[in-house]
């Protein structure tokens, strides 16, 4: 297994990954073109963050998303887990585990994160105990949320 930064090349990939993730966990149909546009925004932009992706047998079989959040209070940014994706077949390998340890190597290397964060659905309780497991806890605060775009079609 390979874990890396994404590339450019990687932007099918990503963006497939990004759809059937919508899919599977919120029933949402994304906008090809706009996820597309996002995904390109992110790769060209590290600033805003980054993605990692797992090489296995020859193909992309994971990737996540990492963006940043400044801290006024730690002056260090929060690392935002986003996006994260693994393909079926290979599922239940360890395969977000690594991830997260390279998310956490990659800060350690800079002292640039003050913590890591992440959503998670409040039904994903396979999610939830893995993140619980890996030493996440979850948070105090609650997520308000005022949606100003909406393209996505609810199945």
């Amino acid at each position: 297994m390979l874990i890396r930064k994404g590339t450019q090349q990687d932007l099918a990939d990503i963006v497939a990954f990004n759809q059937a993730m919508a899919f599977e966990t919120e029933g949402l149909e994304l906008n090809a073109d706009i996820l597309t546009q996002g995904v390109q925004t992110l790769l060209k932009q590290p600033s805003r963050g980054f993605y990692l992706v797992v090489e296995k047998a020859g193909e992309i079989a994971a990737s996540l998303m990492v963006t940043f959040e400044w801290s006024d209070w730690r002056a260090k940014d929060y690392y935002w887990i986003q996006s994260v994706y693994v393909k079926p077949a290979f599922r239940r390998q360890g395969l977000y585990r690594a991830l997260y340890q390279k998310v956490k190597d990659l800060a350690a290397a800079d002292n640039s994160a003050a913590s890591f964060r992440l959503y998670v659905e409040h039904d994903n309780h396979a999610a939830q105990h893995t993140y619980k497991a890996l030493g996440m806890e979850q948070s105090h605060y609650l997520m308000f949320e005022e949606k100003l775009m909406f393209e996505e079609k609810v199945k």
